[in-house]
């Protein structure tokens, strides 16, 4: 049989399917189609039959096959689609244009196959790419509300360093919010301005407050430079001086100027200061190297001051104190007569010498004590009261005694042996006075 015969014979047969009813799920590409005897090749879908093309003069099961191939092209796109959407590797409104686009290519298309199960496969996607939305939309809220809550974290925290001092920390603080908040989503336009417009406001406020903080500190700096290069030229002015104490007390009123006058240009200040050291530190070794020397000499007289000193304690006690009167002064012209002694000897030479002087005065008092009148007379006075008192008792014990009363003889006594003991200090007192 030739090949005219047999392509003859196909298309008869295919002729005779043409009304047949569309293939069931899993039927093969070929049999959704059939070729008329020239050539022109059909393809069955629910809507009916339709041309796809022609082939003349080509073998049926090669017409149906040009065909079939470009509906494998389209169920492969259909395949890789549907892929994509069930991982997620394509955003839900992109995946949505992509079944637009390839069910427009399906619909219609100059193919042979199974297009209804193509697009009934897109159909498909459809939930998918909804609940897909859903996922997104979930995701877009809950990241709309955090960055919400960051921005105005954000916010509060630029609004407290605005109406704060910290004039260093809150540059770099400033400035990492901002990177922060440029990393963050954008939120509904309205929110997000509103957010925005304060965080800016709060960063204008710090930065003009922080601008008048560092003018008003320059003043300030340079103010204290002025008075501070004063001090110093005054300092520098007295380095030479050797009028020790007078001066010692002018650089400590410097140096309190000094303190009082605040910081001036940090480079400025340091230079300022030490010129002002260098010369308070040149007064103060020429100073220390005077008095050291002076020192020296004056050893001597503290040496003569110590003896004389020792030679006033032997006679301690005072037991005379007219001749220990005579004693201290003749002590004090003596050592007024030696001069000034080193400054580390002062206090304890001074220490002894006083103690000399009170052991005098309490000599002197305790005479003028023991020699008052006044006081004789007020110790006779007392004795003689408390006699009165010790008779006047010892006379209610025997009468007691007379009338048998014991208990009034004996509060009697006793109270009379209290009075005799005060009656004993007050004689001695008397003869003390009488001494």
């Amino acid at each position: 049989m030739n090949t005219n015969a047999r392509l003859s014979g196909r298309i008869g047969r295919m002729t005779e399917a043409a009304g047949s009813p569309v293939p069931g799920a899993g039927a093969g590409p070929a049999s959704f189609g059939r070729v008329d005897p020239d050539g022109t090749v059909f393809v069955r879908t629910a809507a009916g039959e339709r041309s796809v093309g022609q082939v003349p003069e080509v073998p049926a099961e090669e017409a149906i096959a040009f065909f079939t191939r470009r509906y494998d092209s389209l169920e492969l796109e259909v395949s890789l689609l549907e892929r994509r959407v069930s991982t997620g590797a394509l955003s839900p409104d992109d995946a949505a244009g992509s079944v637009k686009t390839v069910r427009t290519a399906v619909d219609g298309a100059h193919a042979v196959g199974d297009l209804d199960g193509l697009l009934a496969r897109l159909d498909a996607l459809a939930p998918k790419l909804a609940e897909q939305r859903a996922v997104k939309r979930a995701e877009r809220a809950k990241a709309s509300e955090e960055a919400r809550a960051a921005k105005e974290t954000f916010v509060a925290e630029a609004e407290k360093f605005a109406a704060g001092n910290d004039w260093r920390g809150g540059v770099n603080r400033f400035r990492a919010l901002l990177d922060q908040w440029k990393a963050l989503p954008r939120l509904d336009r309205a929110t997000d301005d509103e957010l925005w417009h304060r965080f800016s406001s709060a960063r204008t406020t710090y930065t003009r407050r922080r601008k008048a903080q560092f003018a008003q500190q320059g003043e300030q700096r340079e103010s204290a430079r002025v008075v501070k290069e004063k001090l110093a030229e005054e300092a520098e002015a007295l380095a030479g001086s050797t009028d020790w104490g007078p001066t010692t007390g002018t650089y400590r009123e410097l140096m309190t100027r000094w303190k009082q006058a605040g910081p001036a240009p940090r480079g400025i200040d340091e230079t300022l200061w030490r010129r002002f050291r260098a010369a308070q530190d040149g007064f103060f070794a020429a100073k220390t190297a005077a008095m050291n020397e002076q020192d020296a000499e004056f050893a001597v007289n503290a040496e003569a001051k110590e003896a004389l000193l020792s030679e006033a304690e032997a006679q301690l006690p005072v037991t005379d104190p007219a001749a220990g009167r005579a004693l201290y002064r003749d002590l004090l012209e003596r050592w007024s007569a030696l001069g000034k002694v080193p400054r580390d000897s002062i206090r304890p030479l001074e220490s002894r010498l006083r103690a000399i002087e009170e052991a005098v005065n309490h000599a002197e008092e305790d005479k003028w004590r023991r020699t008052n009148p006044e006081a004789l007379a007020r110790a006779q006075e007392t004795a003689a009261k408390l006699e009165a008192q010790i008779a006047q008792l010892d006379a209610q014990a025997e009468a007691a005694d007379a009338r048998g009363d014991v208990r009034r003889a004996g509060e009697a006594r006793s109270s009379a042996a209290t009075y005799r003991e005060w009656l004993e200090q007050a004689q001695k007192a008397v003869a003390d006075y009488s001494g």
